[in-house]
C-alpha cells in the first residue's frame, strides 16, 4: 500500500470509488494515527462520496464524525463558561487554534478533534485570568514540580488548567511562542487586529491571516508532530476559504511585520507537497527571500516530508525515525537557546521517564 494514501486522499477524494477494500482499511487506520477520520469524514458527505464507503467501514466514520460533533458542541459550552468565569475582571479573551475554529465558524472545525482549549490573554492580566478560572473550577493539572517551573519561567502559556469535574483542559497563553524562542511576534499585534467570534458573543479571534500565521508557527516550532498532517490541513482549507489577492498581501505583509516568513514559508511549500494547496506564484516568489539555502531546504524536506505523515507504521520508512527525532530537536532548539536546551532535553531524557505524574501534556 502507498504510505501516502492518506493525502492521496486528500487531494483527490473521487479516487475511494476505485478503492480496494485493502485500502480502506489502511486509509482508515492511517487517517484515525492522523486524527483526520472525522475530517474525511465530513469531506466525503460534502462531496456526496459517503456511499462509495463499503458498509462494513462505514461506522467507523460516523463513530468519528459524531465524536467531532459533539465536542463541537462542548468547545461552544466551554468558551460560555470561560467567557463567565472571566466576566467580571473585564480581560480581552482570544480563543486560538481549533477553538478559534469552531467559535469563528471556519470550515476548518468540520471534523476537527481537540484535546484542550487554548485562548490568550495579555501577560499582565495573568495572575487575574488563573484566579478567576480557580474560582470557576480550573485548577493546575498534575504536573512535575520540573514542568512547573519550566511553564512559569520560560513558556508562553501558564501550565494547563483542567476542571475539577468536565476535566476539560485550558491552555492559558500570553503569547504564541516561548520567551527564550529566536523570534518574537508581538502579542499586543495579535490581539489588536482579533475580531468578534461570528458564533460566540462575547469571544475574540484573531484576524483570519494571523490564525493562518498562528497555526504555521505552532506547527514548525513544535517538535511533537503526531498530528502534524491534522495541522496542515487546518491551514490548507482556511487558506482556501480566505484566498483572494488582497488577502495574499495582507498575509505575507503581516508575516514580515511579525518575523514569521520562515515558518509560513515551510506552511506553504508542506501544504502543497500534501495537500496540492493553491498558492498564487506571486505569492510564493515574495517568499523566497525566507527560504532557507538548498542545502537546508533538502535536509528540510527529508524530515518534513515524514514527520508530518501520519505516525503509522504504513507511513514510516527506515529514516522516519530519525526524521522525527530530528524535527523534536529542531523545534527545541528554535524554542530555547543551547545553554537551557541541554539541560531541558536531559531532564526529559532522564529524570522525567522515572517521575510519577499523570501529566496529561507535558512541557
Amino acid at each position: 500500500m502507498p504510505r501516502d494514501l492518506l493525502a492521496r486522499t486528500l487531494r483527490t477524494p473521487d479516487s475511494v470509488t476505485r478503492f480496494s477494500m485493502g485500502e480502506w482499511d489502511v486509509l482508515i487506520r492511517q487517517a484515525r494515527a492522523a486524527g483526520l477520520l472525522a475530517r474525511l469524514a465530513y469531506r466525503f458527505r460534502r462531496d456526496s462520496l459517503s456511499d462509495a464507503i463499503p458498509a462494513g467501514a462505514r461506522w467507523h466514520f460516523t463513530a468519528a464524525e459524531t465524536l467531532a460533533d459533539r465536542q463541537r458542541t462542548a468547545i461552544h459550552w466551554e468558551l460560555a463558561n470561560i467567557r463567565t468565569a472571566l466576566a467580571d475582571i473585564d480581560v480581552p479573551l482570544v480563543a486560538l487554534k481549533g477553538a478559534a475554529y469552531v467559535a469563528s465558524g471556519s470550515p476548518a472545525a468540520d471534523g476537527r478533534l481537540f484535546n484542550d482549549i487554548d485562548i490568550l490573554v495579555p501577560r499582565e492580566r495573568l495572575p487575574e485570568v488563573e484566579n478567576a478560572l480557580m474560582l470557576a473550577g480550573w485548577h493546575a493539572s498534575h504536573l512535575s514540580d520540573y514542568d512547573k517551573r519550566y511553564y512559569r519561567r520560560w513558556m508562553h502559556e501558564i501550565p494547563p488548567m483542567q476542571h475539577i469535574q468536565r476535566e476539560t483542559v485550558i491552555d492559558v497563553h500570553h503569547a504564541i511562542l516561548p520567551d527564550t524562542a529566536r523570534y518574537h511576534p508581538d502579542s499586543g499585534k495579535l490581539r489588536s487586529r482579533a475580531v468578534p467570534a461570528s458564533e460566540l458573543p462575547g469571544i475574540c479571534v484573531l484576524a483570519p491571516e494571523d490564525r493562518i500565521l498562528h497555526a504555521a508557527t505552532h506547527l514548525f516550532h513544535d517538535g511533537e508532530l503526531p498530528h502534524g498532517l491534522r495541522d496542515l490541513t487546518d491551514i490548507d482549507l482556511q487558506l482556501r476559504e480566505a484566498a483572494t489577492p488582497e488577502f495574499w498581501a495582507h498575509l505575507l505583509a503581516r508575516a514580515e511585520e511579525l518575523q514569521l516568513q520562515r515558518s509560513l514559508y515551510y506552511a506553504l511549500r508542506y501544504a502543497i507537497h500534501f495537500l496540492d494547496t493553491p498558492v498564487p506564484e506571486r505569492a510564493w516568489s515574495a517568499l523566497e527571500s525566507a527560504a532557507p539555502n538548498r542545502l537546508l531546504r533538502t535536509l528540510m524536506d527529508a524530515v518534513f516530508t515524514r514527520a508530518l505523515a501520519p505516525d503509522h507504521a504504513t507511513c514510516a520508512d527506515r529514516f522516519t525515525p530519525a526524521a522525527r527525532l530530528a524535527a523534536y530537536v529542531r523545534a527545541h532548539w528554535l524554542r530555547m537557546p543551547i545553554h537551557l536546551l541541554i539541560p531541558h532535553l536531559a531532564h526529559k531524557a532522564f529524570v522525567s521517564p522515572y517521575q510519577e505524574n499523570g501529566t496529561p501534556k507535558a512541557a
